[in-house]
C-alpha cells in the first residue's frame, strides 16, 4: 500500500496528557525510541506496583507498574483473557481484552484492541526493523519494534499489524485485515476479499 505520509511525530499520535509517563516521551527524534527507554525508565523511576485487581492465575513477570482501576484477567500475563504485552506502553483507557499480544509497542489513549489482534514485533527474517514509507526503508536500529497505534483508534478482531508499522488517530481497521507500514490519521482499512456461496451438493462438496 502505497500512502503518502510522514512519519508523524509523537504529538501527532498521542496526547501526552493522557499518561502518567510522558518524561518518556522528552527529547526524542523519533518516537519508536521510547521502547528503547521503557526498561531503565521503570527501574529507576517505578516501584513494582500493582493497584489493580489481579485474578488467580494471572502471571507478573519482571518489573511491573499497574495503573488504578486496571483489571487483569485470568491466565492473562498482564491484562485481559490470554493477552501478552511485552516492553511496551499503554496510554490511558485502552483495551486489550481477549487473546491478544502485543510486543514492543505503543498504544494510544483510548486504542482498542479486537479478540485476537495482534501486534507483531520481530521479523521472520532476522534483523533490524526498518519502517516503510512511500516505497523506502527508514532505519531503527532496533532488532524487534512492534507498533505505534494513535489515540482511539480501533483493530478489528483477528487482525495482524506487522513490526514496523504506525497507525494514526482515529482509524479503524476491519477484522482480518494484515497490515504494515504507515497509515495516515482517520482512515478506514477493510478487505475486498469476497465469500463464494453456493447450493451445497448431496455428496457434501
Amino acid at each position: 500500500m502505497k500512502l503518502d505520509f510522514r512519519i508523524p511525530s509523537a504529538d501527532e499520535l498521542f496526547n501526552l496528557n493522557q499518561t502518567e509517563h510522558s518524561a518518556l516521551f522528552h527529547e526524542i527524534r523519533e518516537t519508536w525510541s521510547v521502547l528503547l527507554r521503557l526498561g531503565d525508565y521503570i527501574s529507576s523511576n517505578l516501584k513494582t506496583e500493582r493497584k489493580g485487581e489481579i485474578h488467580d492465575q494471572a502471571a507478573l513477570q519482571g518489573d511491573v507498574s499497574i495503573g488504578e482501576g486496571s483489571i487483569i484477567e485470568p491466565e492473562a500475563l498482564i491484562i485481559g483473557h490470554a493477552v501478552e504485552i511485552k516492553n511496551s506502553l499503554l496510554f490511558n483507557r485502552c483495551k486489550v481484552p481477549h487473546f491478544n499480544y502485543v510486543g514492543d509497542s505503543i498504544l494510544g489513549y483510548q486504542v482498542h484492541l479486537g479478540a485476537g489482534a495482534i501486534l507483531s514485533n520481530y521479523r521472520l527474517i532476522r534483523g533490524k526493523v526498518n519502517v516503510l514509507l512511500d516505497g523506502k526503508k527508514i532505519k531503527t536500529a532496533m532488532e524487534k519494534f512492534g507498533v505505534l497505534v494513535g489515540d482511539r483508534t480501533e483493530i478489528g478482531c483477528n487482525s495482524v499489524l506487522q513490526p514496523w508499522t504506525i497507525i494514526g488517530k482515529d482509524c479503524v481497521l476491519y477484522s482480518n485485515i494484515n497490515f504494515g507500514g504507515v497509515l495516515p490519521a482517520s482512515r478506514l482499512v477493510k478487505s475486498k476479499n469476497e465469500l463464494i456461496v453456493v447450493p451445497r451438493e448431496e455428496n457434501g462438496d
